[in-house]
């Protein structure tokens, strides 16, 4: 049997920093030691692989129609066909009426991914039609770096022209003058600093905003009225726009309110009582957000000055305002409560109304607003147990209608499956939510269960549907998901419970899932694997080290689990704006609080479960050494003979490999390895 590869040890605190030299042959050659040696372990399950593979691709549909989304005179849409990676991008004469079937008469294909991509990585970022419908600006990241190439093509002679900028983000924004593009430049550490006018045909650009600040990151975007353009520069804690009229793309941009330490806002641009307005979501009045209206800017206004913003929806402490749609009939709030996403819509000439669902707990968000003047808009709703929809709501009546459901090719009944809801008790007494679902003939019975967290940046696992999972389920497992604090399920107040100094919430709420699903009988320690990527591997590579003899298995992916070292860095991209999220340890409190949970630095001699590692070496939010030298450490301390395995893709980023079938193949992989390692599998 091969054996493990041994990372040699170099003196000093980090002995294992060497392997931050990208490129460097040794690195590399270390990198591949151990993918070779992750086959070597789980060469026995190639034929178990793809089957997997089969199963999961065999419940896709391989060659389907998105729904199409109609745009002034057109119908825009994606197609899906077998053996391709990507979809394809389409567009086709609008019919009269509200009729959405495609004519293949007048059938153009717009974008061909499969054809850019050639067999490697391909990202595409931007996708944006400008509104005479005669440009597509689009950008492509070709090696998972997240750094693009921007194009530009004339669609009536299909020439494309590669605009001649680096270091490019992904956005690129029209004007209403259909030849300017606003687009963001990227600085030294990856950040997008700097948003450049450019005009179709010219070879220079110029700079019309730029932020110093490291911790502000710039997007530039379309207001839904289209009458505007926003620029929105934001840190995790603070956050500033300014504005422009789409119609004069020459003209200065002007600030809707000067940045406030601490001060988040949005804005929007709509219709309110039939005038042109500013819709600004702002926490000034409390955590959970008010909503807060002012008229137009005018010609000579430098800024509209917060004294005359209009609160129109007061802050709720029991209620998060998450985001607002606007629509020309009606305003759509994001709402959260209790743990669940809710849509209340606010018709200009009806009474306001929730948006009636059919679960306990699922996912639902706006998917489509459509024209401005539309008097639909496109929700998509999914549950554990329910594959995703797309619906139709009626603002001003609230009439919904399922306009397609994503098909599970082969045998396939949702109640089959059943979704539960069920809370763990922190340490603390904080009330915990876990979202499950399994066979129904599984529940009653403890069962293999595979437990999936994140808990960072506020952001929230609503429960979605998977067709690789129906591979666990139907083998028998529970999937759980645990909403622990640092997300932002609950709320703001909730986030803020699980960042900075109160991290350490995050893994006593895991912990506690787990032992609540273990005490309850769901499952057992030994049959019990849990899984978290990015932000989520730190949570995962914590509660090992705290609490390892929970768990029979673990995996993570791209794990943020050098992060002591990595807070310490600041020529790494993205280190400075995390501050707000971890925390700054050139100040010697953080320090010691970042040391004292730091996954890479808190490994010791102890046995730890069966552990599946997965890195993209591209990769420039979370480097691919973080999961590296957290490896190397682990083979060096730990007392057990489990199975410890690194994989490295080699021409991947953060996202992992790029085409639906590689990724399917990444998914295959992991659950062979859980069928493994798990006891009595």
């Amino acid at each position: 049997m091969p054996q493990a590869p041994i990372a040699r040890v170099e003196s000093g605190e980090d002995p294992y920093r060497w392997l931050e030299r990208r490129d460097d042959a040794e690195v590399l050659a270390y990198l591949r030691a151990e993918n070779e040696y992750l086959e070597s372990q789980l060469q026995e399950q190639v034929p178990l692989r793809e089957k997997l593979f089969e199963e999961i691709k065999g419940r896709i549909r391989e060659t389907d129609l998105s729904l199409p989304s109609p745009w002034g005179p057109w119908l825009y849409y994606q197609r899906t066909t077998a053996g391709d990676e990507y979809p394809r991008y389409y567009r086709c004469r609008r019919p009269l009426g509200d009729s959405l079937e495609t004519d293949e008469h007048s059938e153009r294909l717009l974008l061909d991914p499969n054809q850019l991509a050639n067999g490697g990585f391909l990202s595409l970022g931007t996708f944006s039609i400008s509104q005479d419908h005669q440009w597509l600006a689009y950008s492509l990241d070709t090696q998972g770096d997240e750094i693009y190439r921007l194009y530009v093509k004339e669609l009536a002679t299909g020439t494309v022209s590669e605009l001649p900028f680096d270091n490019c983000g992904g956005g690129m924004t029209w004007a209403n003058d259909n030849r300017t593009l606003f687009f963001t430049e990227l600085d030294d550490s990856h950040r997008p600093f700097r948003v450049n006018r450019y005009r179709v045909g010219e070879e220079n650009c110029e700079r019309v905003f730029q932020e110093d600040d490291q911790r502000f990151f710039l997007h530039c975007l379309r207001a839904s009225s289209e009458r505007q353009l926003l620029i929105l520069s934001s840190s995790k804690t603070t956050s500033e726009a300014w504005a422009l009229p789409a119609d004069h793309p020459e003209g200065a941009w002007r600030c809707l309110a000067p940045r406030q330490e601490g001060h988040e806002y949005y804005p929007d641009h709509g219709l309110l009582d039939g005038r042109w307005s500013w819709l600004i979501r702002s926490n000034r009045n409390g955590i959970n957000f008010a909503l807060f209206a002012h008229d137009d800017l005018v010609a000579g206004d430098e800024k509209a000055p917060e004294s005359q913003w209009r609160e129109i929806i007061a802050h709720d402490p029991r209620v998060m305002l998450e985001d607002i749609t606007l629509n020309a009939g009606a305003i759509t709030l994001a709402l959260r409560q209790d743990g669940l996403p809710l849509l209340e819509v606010r018709p200009r000439q009806a009474a306001p109304y929730r948006v009636q669902l059919p679960d306990a707990a699922y996912s639902l968000y706006v998917q489509d607003s459509l024209e401005f003047d539309s008097p639909l808009i496109r929700l998509r709703y999914e549950a554990l147990n329910r594959p995703a929809q797309v619906r139709s709501l009626e603002l001003a009546s609230g009439r919904q209608a399922v306009l397609k459901q994503t098909p599970v090719e082969g045998p396939f009944d949702a109640d089959d499956y059943e979704s539960r809801r069920i809370w763990a008790n922190a340490a603390d007494g904080t009330r915990v939510p876990i979202s499950l679902v399994a066979r129904r003939d599984t529940f009653g019975k403890s069962a293999p269960l595979y437990l999936y967290g994140y808990g960072a940046y506020g952001e929230s696992l609503d429960p979605w549907f998977s067709h690789a999972r129906l591979s666990l389920l139907e083998r028998g497992f529970i999937f759980a998901i645990a909403h622990v604090r640092g997300g932002g399920e609950m709320g703001e107040a909730w986030y803020r419970a699980g960042k900075l100094e109160h991290k350490q919430n995050s893994f006593d709420d895991f912990i506690a899932c787990a032992e609540t699903l273990i005490a309850t009988g769901y499952t057992t320690s030994p049959n019990l694997a849990i899984s978290g990527g990015s932000a989520g591997g730190l949570l995962i590579g914590a509660v090992l080290n705290q609490r390892p003899q929970l768990f029979g298995a673990a995996v993570a992916q791209v794990p943020f689990v050098d992060v002591l070292n990595t807070m310490l860095n600041t020529d790494l991209p993205l280190t400075v704006t995390e501050y707000d999220e971890w925390g700054d340890p050139n100040q010697p409190e953080v320090y010691q609080r970042l040391k004292a949970y730091a996954p890479y630095e808190n490994v010791r001699a102890q046995d730890y479960p069966h552990l599946l590692v997965v890195a993209g070496y591209n990769d420039s939010r979370v480097q691919y050494w973080e999961a590296a030298k957290w490896v190397a450490r682990l083979r060096a301390s730990k007392t057990d003979n489990n199975l410890l395995l690194l994989k490295t893709d080699l021409d991947s980023g953060h996202g992992g490999m790029s085409g639906r079938y590689q990724s399917i193949r990444e998914v295959a992989l992991e659950y062979a390895f859980l069928l493994k390692v798990l006891a009595g599998l």
